[in-house]
Parts: C-alpha cells; structure tokens; sequence
C-alpha cells in the first residue's frame, strides 16, 4: 500500500498507543508468573501479538480482547516449540533465553530484516551454560532459522552491551528460572540502559528479586515470579512524531503518557519543548547522543532537518542493523526532497532547511519508524510526498493513518 500526502498541518487530540517495550515485557513477565495476570491497554500491533503467540507457544494461556489480555503462566512448558517473531527483534531476543531457561528445544522464525539482526551476543554466551544453538538452516548472513536446545543454567554471564540492551532483558527475564544465583557481567559499555530499566521495573513488579551491581545485575535463581494485574502505559517512541510535528508548526494535543516514566524516549519532551525551542520563533540547531533513544533518531532527522544551522546526532551506528538501516534511509528520503543530512558510520549531520519540496516517492524499506517520520516531514513538503510501502506501520502503530487522517492529515491511499 502506498500513501499520497498533500501537505497540511495537523490539529486536535491523540492518545498514543500503550508502550510497545513494556507489553512485551508485561506478557512475558505474566507468562512466567505462578498464576493469572490481568493485563490492560495492550494494543494489538504485529510484535506484540507475535511475542503473545510465542509465550502460547511455550505453554502460557493467553486470551486477548478488547485491549485485554488474561493470561495464565506456564504450568508445563513443551518438549518442542515453533516460535514465528515475525519482524519483531524483542521478540526474538528476549525469548531465545526464556526458551532455554525453560528446556524447551525452540525454533526460532523471522521474516523481512529480522534473520539479518545479529544475535552473536547470545549464540556466543549461551552455549557456555548448557545450551546449544543449531544454524544449519539459516543463509550465509543471516540467524534464522535457529534452533536451541538444552536447559540454561545459573552462572556468570559476560556479555556486551554494546550491541542491543535487548540481550540484557532476555536474561534477565531468563535467568530468575534456574536454581542458583546468577550474574549478568557487562563487558563493555550499555547502551538504551533506559530499555533495561523498563525490565527492571517489570520484573519488580512481579516480585523478582534482582539487585543493580557496578558492572552488571545480580539475578535470585529459583523465584517464580508473582501474578500481578496492571496497565501498560502510553508510549513515548510514537508520542515523538506528534511533539515533532507541533515544533513544525501542527498543533496537537498528546495525551496518555506517564510523566514517571522509565523510557528513555520520554527525552522527546524535553528536545521539542526545550532544546530546539527558541522564543524567536526559529528552532535552534542541537548535538545528542543517542545510544540510550535510538527509536527517536528517525523522526530527530526531521526535526533537525528545520533547526537553523548543524545538528549532530551521534553514537548511532546500531541503527544500521534495525529492520532497515536507519541512517541510509532517512539520509536518502530527506535528501530526496531537499534535505541536507549526511551520514556517517556512527553519526548523522543535518544541516537546516527552511522546506521540503515533496512532489516525489519515498520508500519505507518496511519500517515502521520511517514511515511515520515521512509522514510528518509530508506536512512541510510544498508539494504531494508519496509514501511506499506503507502499510509497514502495523509493526507498532496499526491505525496510524486513520489517526493521522482524523488530526487533518490529507492523503489518499493508492494500492
């Protein structure tokens, strides 16, 4: 599906989507758990309801409705499993050690990027304590298909942090499986601690025991984790189109955040409102590392795309391994239609401009965040900006476009 934007600035109220980062932790929290856990506010996009599937797959029972998810935790996991992540790597990498923990000889599937994003970290660590990783089927490049078998067991894990914090919650969720205290060891510098501390309050939440040390975590082996009823909170990540699009000149109205939120992205808040905003009516050019907010980068390039004068966006070289290489793309979009952004390994410069042109089409490459971000520079093009591929919003946010219609979004759908 492609969308064609005339150019309009949007208006009105949205409540963002619940958190995707914290309904996947919710769900898998809940599957683990001795007992029912009633969650609310789940949305059903394309991840989440892959990482439903698989805890179903595990053995969990989870009926889901309305928003709703009832789910009973695994009284007895199978000997074998299929598990489809779809597109979804948290999915992926937060159940490869669940499944181990468990005993459970798991297939893993993917499909678009996701057989492309590495999980080295855990091929690597995993088989030191009782599991082993069979790869035989995947093409050169690529991790999936993979199965695992074996039963985790308790130790010290050293792993980087480098690479994605979403090897961290994985054992962290894993490991409170096993008997015997664990140790999660840092070997490098961790990046979206943020992410990490969502596990942590998640796990809290549900009565496992972890304590924070000065290189790592520390994990009480044995504990079943407690049931426990709760709402997922709005999402921050998808909040930050919407706070772009009003320092671009929209005017609408967010709410269902939580102020006290452990998200990263909650900095979006204090970018648009506070960093860039300049009394004079110009938004002021900006330099961010953002290893801890990665998500944020693609709809960050729009926004330095208006900023007069240079913004650096740094330490962003995962991006290139996300379901697109984020760097490349939104480089190439925005410069397609007047945009002056480069991109290096690790970071991308934006020079400010004071408009796009539009009157063009922009590929997505199947992800969600570019998608979105196209969206919102589409309300400062001077001519028509023609989308492709983008249907790919269903990863996150299902109904992005009915909501960016509602807000005087005007765009026709070509299929």
């Amino acid at each position: 599906m492609n969308i064609k934007i005339t150019p309009a600035k949007l208006s009105g109220r949205v409540t963002v989507p619940p958190s995707k980062s914290a309904a996947h932790r919710m769900i898998i929290a809940a599957a683990l758990a001795k007992g029912r856990s009633v969650i609310d506010n789940l949305y059903p996009s394309a991840d989440i309801l892959a990482t439903m599937d698989c805890m179903r797959a595990l053995g969990a029972n989870i009926e889901f409705k309305d928003g709703r998810a009832v789910v009973d935790g695994i009284v007895n996991s199978p000997e074998k499993a299929t598990l489809d992540c779809c597109e979804s790597g948290s999915t992926l990498r937060f159940l490869i050690p669940v499944a181990c923990a468990l005993g459970v000889e798991a297939q893993f599937l993917g499909r678009a990027n996701l057989p492309k994003r590495p999980i080295t970290a855990l091929t690597d660590e995993l088989p030191k304590h009782g599991t082993e990783f069979d790869l035989s089927e995947a093409k050169a490049g690529e991790s999936l298909p993979c199965t695992v078998k074996g039963k985790l067991s308790s130790g010290k894990y050293h792993i980087s942090g480098s690479v994605s914090s979403q090897f961290i919650t994985g054992l962290l969720f894993a490991l409170s499986v096993p008997e015997g205290d664990s140790e999660i060891i840092l070997t490098s510098h961790l990046n979206s601690k943020p992410y990490v501390d969502i596990t942590l309050g998640t796990l809290r939440e549900f009565g496992c025991e972890i304590t924070e040390s000065e290189n790592g975590y520390r994990i009480k082996g044995g504990q079943p984790l407690k049931p426990f009823n709760g709402t997922v909170e709005g999402d921050y990540s998808q909040a930050a189109f919407f706070e772009v699009a009003n320092s671009l000149g929209s005017d609408v109205e967010i709410a269902g955040l939580n102020v006290n939120s452990f998200q990263g992205d909650k900095k979006i808040v204090e970018i648009c409102r506070e960093i860039v905003y300049n009394k004079n009516g110009m938004l002021k050019p900006f330099e961010l590392d953002c290893s801890d907010i990665p998500d944020l980068v693609p709809i960050l390039t729009v926004l330095a795309s208006f900023c007069e004068g240079k913004s650096r966006i740094t330490n962003v070289a995962r991006l290139r391994f996300k379901e697109c290489d984020r760097l490349a793309v939104m480089t190439e979009n925005l410069n397609k239609i007047g945009g002056r952004v480069t991109a290096y390994e690790d970071s991308l410069e934006i020079e400010g401009v004071k408009g796009f042109k539009g009157g063009t089409e922009v590929e997505t490459y199947v992800d969600h965040r570019i998608a979105m971000s196209m969206a919102i520079a589409a309300t400062r093009c001077e001519e028509p900006l023609t989308i492709l591929g983008a249907e790919c919003v269903s990863k996150s946010y299902p109904d992005f476009w009915e909501v960016y219609g509602k807000l005087g979004g005007i765009f026709q759908t070509i299929v």
